[in-house]
């Protein structure tokens, strides 16, 4: 297939502009908010050079927003809706990391149970836990850490021939002792599933899981891609035009990355994480709870999920990528919020970052900060980008930092930047009695991170500016 790049770059831009598609009759974001999370991801398509995106986005414990932008497919133009189903790589490890604890519950196997119990013939198999394979911690090799499909991929497999070829190598560290990402673990975990439950993991899952949340997409795309209505998969090549990638072989996703779905039924998913609807608590506790290493090292990893904080809330997410898809998910439990982004495009960033700008937009808007603060702080920002100050705004402590040759070092690093593109509040929380805000402000070649501390009375007793590397 030929492929014009003026002519893909035309036909992107007026899909991008023209068509996204949005579900109707949803309530929560204001108008606002949703204008700012559509110009942010056609802003990054644009820029990552990804086809299409599918987003959901989760407040108050309900779906707020959920969008299409782009193009589905290339050639011939079909416009990406939110009713597509999107391949969603390694977010699927979190199934079945919940289908081991399901079984679990049931007192049908343990955590600690040692891997040899089922599959005595790996690599050490009396040492790893079951705990350590969802967890990334067990030393098994990885069998697939290229971002492209290598030849043999291309063939079909087994569950079976993947450990042969890979968890009977010795241990690439003991169990435990380190942290590193394996697919390999998850090709195991999913037979361990198939032997106790007594069938297939995609029908246990359907069963127990997408079934009684109405995730009526869902497919196993292990089994055969996705069809002419749905998404195609691309990659590019350096800078090149999209160009639609290969199918990996049957067999080679499996428990580790075999699922695809809509955005809004994986938001379905994030949901009932949020409502503890489908573990008990404490399950969820220990799906969400960070694995620390032998020596008391963090790994930044649950079960099936990476746990960490961004800002002042707490976010259990994954991204997963697989031949043509990259996604990116992300849970804020305690905020009763979540993000999905589903792209198809491999080897891109692109739904990371998206989810990251509506992560600020959602924040800002939802009570993360107030337009009055974002409002400020940008007037602020464009006086010191000429040389300008309303003292009346500051501490005396405040009005002591900026200085004669402060002022000058801000007019003069700022103001050739010109106007911002975006001027997004990013975080809140309590600090030393003050409201601590933190901002990114994007320019069209950089961002700069600002943070201020505001008084009870309202002045600012802080407002730094640095580079974002």
């Amino acid at each position: 297939m030929r492929f014009v790049i003026s002519l893909v770059r035309a036909v992107l831009v007026l899909l991008l502009v023209a068509s996204p598609t949005a579900v109707a009759a949803q309530t929560g974001l204001s108008a606002d908010a949703k204008a700012a999370i559509d110009r942010a991801v056609i802003e990054i398509l644009a820029q990552s050079g990804a086809p299409s995106a599918s987003i959901a986005v989760v407040q108050n414990g309900a779906l707020a927003y959920s969008h299409a932008y782009g193009t589905a497919r290339i050639e011939p133009p079909l416009a990406a809706t939110p009713e597509m189903r999107y391949s969603i790589g390694s977010i699927s490890k979190q199934f079945t990391a919940t289908a081991m604890l399901l079984l679990v519950e049931e007192g049908k196997l343990s955590l600690d149970d040692h891997v040899s119990r089922w599959l005595p013939d790996l690599t050490r198999a009396g040492e790893v836990t079951v705990r350590q394979l969802l967890s990334m911690t067990s030393g098994y090799q990885d069998y697939w850490p290229q971002d492209y499909v290598m030849p043999g991929m291309l063939k079909d497999v087994t569950p079976d021939a993947i450990l042969r070829g890979w968890a009977r190598k010795p241990l690439d560290f003991d169990p435990g002792a380190k942290w590193q990402y394996s697919n390999t673990n998850y090709v195991i975990a999913g037979l361990i599933v198939e032997k106790v439950a007594g069938k297939p993991l995609v029908d246990f899952l359907r069963e127990r899981i997408f079934s009684r949340l109405q995730m009526t997409s869902v497919s196993n795309t292990d089994e055969s891609p996705l069809g002419p209505a749905e998404p195609m998969r691309y990659l590019r090549y350096a800078l090149g035009p999209p160009r639609p990638a290969p199918k990996e072989g049957p067999g080679w996703m499996f428990a580790a990355g075999e699922l695809a779905m809509t955005a809004r039924d994986l938001a379905l998913w994030d949901i009932s994480m949020i409502d503890q609807a489908v573990l008990r608590p404490a399950s969820y506790r220990q799906m969400e709870t960070e694995i620390l290493l032998a020596n008391g090292a963090p790994t930044g990893y649950g079960l099936g999920v990476s746990v960490d904080m961004a800002g002042d809330r707490r976010r259990i997410s994954h991204g997963g990528e697989v031949s043509g898809f990259t996604a990116h998910n992300d849970v804020y439990p305690d905020h009763r919020a979540a993000i999905v982004v589903l792209t198809n495009l491999d080897a891109t960033s692109a739904s990371s970052l998206i989810a990251s700008r509506i992560a600020g937009i959602l924040f800002t808007a939802t009570g993360g900060g107030t337009e009055q603060a974002v409002d400020q702080a940008r007037r602020i920002f464009d006086d010191l980008q000429h040389g300008r100050i309303d003292r009346s705004l500051f501490t005396d402590n405040t009005n002591a930092y900026f200085t004669a040759e402060a002022l000058k070092d801000f007019e003069s690093s700022l103001g050739p930047l010109g106007k911002p593109t975006t001027f997004t509040q990013s975080g809140q929380s309590l600090r030393g009695g003050m409201v601590l805000r933190r901002f990114q402000i994007r320019f069209q070649r950089r961002t700069l991170s600002l943070t201020t501390f505001t008084m009870p009375d309202g002045k600012l007793e802080q407002y730094q500016i640095a580079a974002v590397e």
